[in-house]
């Protein structure tokens, strides 16, 4: 189940420039190594992350709304509007708080495009999505991925396999 939350709440309707956004968070060598070691990693998983100077960090507001109608939605597959929502913005640098990026990957996961664009444009359940992660910040949800393990563990952050395989082990282990 995909829940939203936002690393960048205060982040502007239109967004903002991807690196210069890692810039003003982290500074601009640490930026840099980050977005490299991103690149590296990822290669190193058959991740080829996009790298373009014009890539843009969006305000996810909209993509959120676009995968909680997915999730509520008999027709769609939301893990696989998920997959191409991270597809679209981590490889091809897409700009996911554009709308017509967004109706092009929900038509391409079934979904109807005019009714998409129309919802878009209506900012309709943007309330519903801000609510959800008001909710997940009170409890204690402050970055991603953020993993809730039968309903009472939580794990935040990315974390080796090892550590989600051990955490179901002791649950399942009693």
């Amino acid at each position: 189940v995909w829940r939203p939350f936002q690393l960048s709440p205060d982040m502007p309707r239109e967004g903002r420039n991807r690196l210069e956004h890692y810039q003003q968070i982290f500074g601009a060598e640490r930026a840099g190594q980050i977005m490299r070691n991103m690149q590296v990693t990822g290669g190193e998983e058959g991740i080829p992350f996009g790298s373009s100077p014009d890539a843009m960090s969006p305000n996810t507001l909209a993509a959120h709304t676009l995968l909680l109608w997915a999730e509520e939605s008999p027709d769609v597959d939301a893990d696989a509007l998920a997959e191409a929502l991270f597809h679209a913005h981590h490889v091809q640098c897409a700009d996911l708080g554009d709308h017509e990026v967004l109706v092009e990957i929900a038509e391409g996961a079934g979904m109807d495009g005019g009714e998409v664009r129309r919802r878009l444009q209506a900012s309709a359940d943007e309330e519903r999505v801000q609510a959800a992660i008001r909710e997940s910040q009170a409890r204690g949800v402050s970055g991603v991925p953020f993993f809730i393990i039968d309903g009472k563990y939580g794990l935040s952050g990315a974390q080796p396999p090892e550590v989600l395989v051990n955490a179901f082990r002791q649950i399942t282990d009693g």
